[in-house]
C-alpha cells in the first residue's frame, strides 16, 4: 500500500494503518535491539548499598562490560543468605557475591534444595567484622545482657555477629535494625552496640568524628572463631577518627565469594557466564588499578574453597593458565598473617596465648630480620 493510496482513506483510517505499521513491526527491525541490549549479559546479586560487594560489582561492570559482546549488571540485593535464594530461584540472577560462613552454613543446615548444584568462579575478599560500641563499652564481655544490633534478616551480619557472641560466651539481647538506624539508634544511647561485616573501609563508619562517643571494640579470635574466620586488623589508616594511631584494633575476616547459580550445560546463560570468566581472569590486573576498590589487592584467583566445586570454565582455566601472579602483600595484611600463625602455633603447642603487644613486638622483630635478609 502506497503513500498516497492511505492518504484516499478516511484520515482516521490512514492513521490506524500507520500506528499497525509502528507497533507490529517485522521481527527483524526489533530482534536486533533486544539482541544487542541481551548480548552476553551476566546479572550479578550482591549485598546491601552499605556493604562492600556491591563496589565489587560495579569494578566488575566497568572493567569488563564492554557494551558489544557482553554486559555485567550488578544488581542490589538483601543480603548473602537472600542472594543464595534469588540465585536459585529468580529468573535471570546468574551469580551471586556470598560470604563463605553463610555458604557452608546454608549446605549444613539444608536450607535449599540442591545446594550443591552451586559453584564458585573465585575466593574474592575479606571482609572485616566491625564492632562498634558506645565509649562507656571497653570490651565484648561488657555487652553481655545489653543490645547489640546484627542487622535486618537474611543480612549476613545477622548471621556472623550472633555466631562470633555465641563463640566467645557473651549473651546479649540482639536487634535488627537497619545498619543506618541502628547507628542512629547507637548515638543515642538506645543500643550499646552494632556488629556490621562489611569491608574496610566502610563509608557507614568514615563520617563518625570523636565527639560521637564511640569507638571500636577487639574482637578475638578464639575457640571455634578459629575455624571459620581469619585474623583482621583497623587501622588509623582505616578510621582516623576513629582508631589511634599506635593502638589499632583487632577483629576477623570474613570470606566472600563468587558463586554461580546451576545453570544447564549448553544453555545461553551457562555460555554468557563462560564468557565473563575468561574476561575476568583475563583482565584481573585491571581491577587492580585505580580508582577500584582496594579489596582487589586481597584476591588470589587460584585460591580454593574447601568442599565447594569451581565452575567448570574457572576451573579449566586455571588448569591453562596457573596462579595468578601473586599480589605483594602489604604490613597490614603480613601482621594479619602473622598473628594468625602465632595463634595456630600455641594452641597446637598447648602454650600460653600471646598478648597483643608480644605479637607486635615479634612482628617487628620478623621485619627487621625480613629487611636484613633480603637480597
Amino acid at each position: 500500500m502506497t503513500f498516497h493510496s492511505m492518504m484516499r482513506r478516511p484520515l482516521g483510517t490512514a492513521f490506524a494503518v500507520l500506528g499497525l505499521a509502528f507497533w507490529v513491526s517485522p521481527a527483524s527491525a526489533v530482534d536486533p535491539v533486544v539482541e544487542r541490549a541481551n548480548r552476553g549479559l551476566v546479572e550479578i546479586v550482591t549485598g546491601s548499598v552499605s556493604g562492600t560487594s556491591v563496589r565489587m560489582a560495579e569494578d566488575l561492570a566497568d572493567a569488563l562490560d564492554d557494551g558489544a559482546t557482553r554486559r555485567v549488571l550488578p544488581v542490589v540485593g538483601k543480603g548473602s543468605f537472600q542472594n543464595l535464594a534469588d540465585l536459585k530461584v529468580l529468573r535471570g540472577v546468574d551469580l551471586g557475591i556470598v560470604q563463605t560462613d553463610v555458604l557452608d552454613a546454608a549446605r549444613a543446615q539444608h536450607r535449599y534444595p540442591n545446594i550443591d548444584t552451586v559453584t564458585y568462579i573465585a575466593k574474592l575478599n575479606n571482609d572485616e567484622f566491625h564492632l562498634l560500641a558506645r565509649d562507656d563499652i571497653k570490651s565484648i564481655a561488657d555487652l553481655a545482657g545489653k543490645k547489640v544490633n546484627f542487622g535486618t534478616p537474611n543480612d549476613a551480619s545477622a548471621f556472623t555477629g550472633p555466631r562470633v557472641f555465641q563463640a566467645l560466651k557473651v549473651k546479649v539481647e540482639a536487634t535488627s535494625y537497619g545498619q543506618s538506624l541502628a547507628l542512629e539508634k547507637l548515638r543515642s544511647g538506645e543500643i550499646a552496640a552494632m556488629g556490621v561485616v562489611v569491608g574496610k573501609p566502610a563509608p557507614l563508619f568514615l563520617e563518625l568524628r570523636a565527639n560521637d562517643k564511640v569507638h571500636f571494640l577487639n574482637v578475638p579470635l578464639q575457640g571455634d572463631i578459629t575455624n571459620t574466620y581469619v585474623p583482621a586488623r583497623l587501622t588509623a589508616d582505616d578510621y582516623p577518627d576513629l582508631v589511634r594511631e599506635n593502638a589499632p584494633v583487632d577483629t576477623i575476616g570474613v570470606g566472600t565469594v563468587l558463586v554461580v547459580a546451576g545453570l544447564p550445560p549448553g544453555s545461553q546463560r551457562y555460555r554468557n557466564v563462560a564468557n565473563f570468566v575468561e574476561v575476568f581472569f583475563t583482565q584481573f590486573p585491571k581491577l587492580l588499578e585505580s580508582p577500584h576498590h582496594p579489596k582487589w589487592q586481597e584476591v588470589n584467583l587460584a585460591a580454593e574453597l574447601p568442599n565447594w566445586r569451581r565452575f567448570g570454565p574457572a576451573e579449566s582455566w586455571i588448569k591453562r593458565n596457573g596462579a595468578t601472579p601473586a599480589v605483594a602483600l602489604n604490613d597490614d595484611q603480613m601482621r594479619q598473617i602473622f598473628t594468625q600463625f602465632l595463634d595456630e602455633r600455641s594452641k597446637a603447642s598447648g602454650g600460653t596465648t600471646l598478648t597483643a603487644e608480644q605479637k607486635t613486638q615479634l612482628f617487628d622483630q620478623f621485619r627487621r630480620w625480613q629487611s636484613e635478609h633480603a637480597h
